[in-house]
């Protein structure tokens, strides 16, 4: 047995020997969610003047705009008889309860009680600190102390005009621990995404995998490799040999970034030899075993080409929607499997691990520091 293969075999056994109590403790579907983060609460522009009812982290939450356009957002749930605020409606910055008409302004205090000669000064609802980035508007649902807007990830090709970008959403079944799993798993794409993002050489290329700080980063490069067809047709180069280097960024709970570049040695005419995309994935729990997910593909050619917007919007939905019916389908077999079963992990899953080690201890820390408060 060689080295390289003594080596691999050593590592398959430290993961295989893997299991709860172990030492080592890996966030699953069932561990506490990470709330201090900043999460997506929508799209900047869903967010106006007509209440929007969402649920996030398990909490109801409505969201809405202030005559000047500062979002806000709120529990949604009247503190007198539990009534959706959603329901009701705004009246210039105030917030109307449709039940006993109680009135909120976007601080969460209760202005007005028709009931009462004077509001109730113990009435309020809680609100939560939100930010706009682009075009999401993020939202702190942790300890609020916490809430630095600094803390909100940089995403600036999702604003830059000389970057190209298509979007969509989808709604999953699923935890958003097993999410970044997948998203971080590059192993899968030839399986799972055989027409779009995976090539049989990619799967079998080097990776290297780090934690920096509280992210982890994993990098391939494969030289003289045809390019994934999702980048490939858009660059019309599928006839060719390129390189093709990849960084894969669990970035925080709420967002995973990807990078892609393919390199032509050889261009024709005016193309370039340089191709970069961003794929930027941000989701949101909305309960432990659900989530809401938002995608963007970007690019830095051709940025206004509605001919590529179109391939690349479909073909990136084809993709993503395979993750999602693969993570649904999970969900559904260790939800309804009544005997358990601890999943194997291996060398390649290294990367996934580190994530979720990551969430495992901030989850956990958040708790004794919750229970530290009490």
């Amino acid at each position: 047995m060689g080295t390289i293969d003594r080596k691999i075999q050593e590592e398959n056994a430290i993961f295989e020997a893997m299991a709860p109590g172990g030492g080592d403790d890996f966030a699953n579907y069932a561990t506490p969610l990470v709330r201090n983060c900043w999460y997506a609460a929508g799209r900047s522009a869903e967010i106006g003047r007509v209440p929007l009812a969402r649920r996030l982290l398990g909490i109801d939450v409505v969201l809405y705009r202030t005559g000047d356009g500062r979002p806000v957002a709120m529990r949604n749930r009247c503190p007198h008889r539990s009534f959706p605020l959603a329901k009701g409606k705004l009246e210039g910055d105030t917030l109307v309860c449709g039940y006993h008409g109680m009135a909120f302004n976007a601080d969460g205090m209760c202005v007005h009680m028709p009931a009462l000669n004077s509001a109730p000064a113990s009435a309020a609802v809680r609100t939560f600190p939100v930010a706009d980035r682009g075009p999401i508007t993020w939202i702190w649902m942790g300890s609020p102390d916490l809430a630095d807007e600094g803390l909100i990830p940089e995403l600036p090709w999702l604003e830059d005009t000389d970057w190209g970008t298509v979007t969509g959403d989808f709604h999953i079944k699923a935890d958003y621990v097993g999410m970044h799993e997948n998203l971080i798993d590059q192993t899968h794409f030839p399986f799972l995404h055989p027409d779009t993002v995976g090539t049989p050489e990619y799967a079998r290329s080097r990776l290297t995998a780090e934690v920096d700080g509280d992210q982890v980063v994993i990098r391939r490069r494969l030289d003289n490799a045809p390019p994934p067809a999702v980048y490939g047709k858009p660059a019309n180069i599928m006839h060719k040999r390129v390189t093709r280097t990849s960084e894969a960024r669990f970035v925080s709970p709420a967002v995973h970034r990807a990078y892609a570049e393919i390199i032509d040695p050889a261009p024709e005419g005016d193309e370039p030899e340089r191709y970069r995309y961003y794929i930027t994935h941000i989701f949101t729990p909305e309960t432990n075993t659900s989530i809401h997910y938002w995608w963007f593909n970007s690019r830095d050619f051709k940025p206004a080409d509605p001919g590529i917007d179109t391939f690349l919007r479909e073909a990136s939905a084809k993709a993503y929607y395979e993750d999602v019916e693969a993570l649904e389908w999970i969900m559904e077999v260790v939800k309804r499997d009544e005997e358990q079963q601890f999943d194997m992990s291996f060398a390649p899953d290294r990367p996934g691990l580190m994530a979720r080690r990551i969430m495992y201890r901030k989850a956990m820390t958040e708790g004794r520091q919750g229970s530290a408060a009490r």
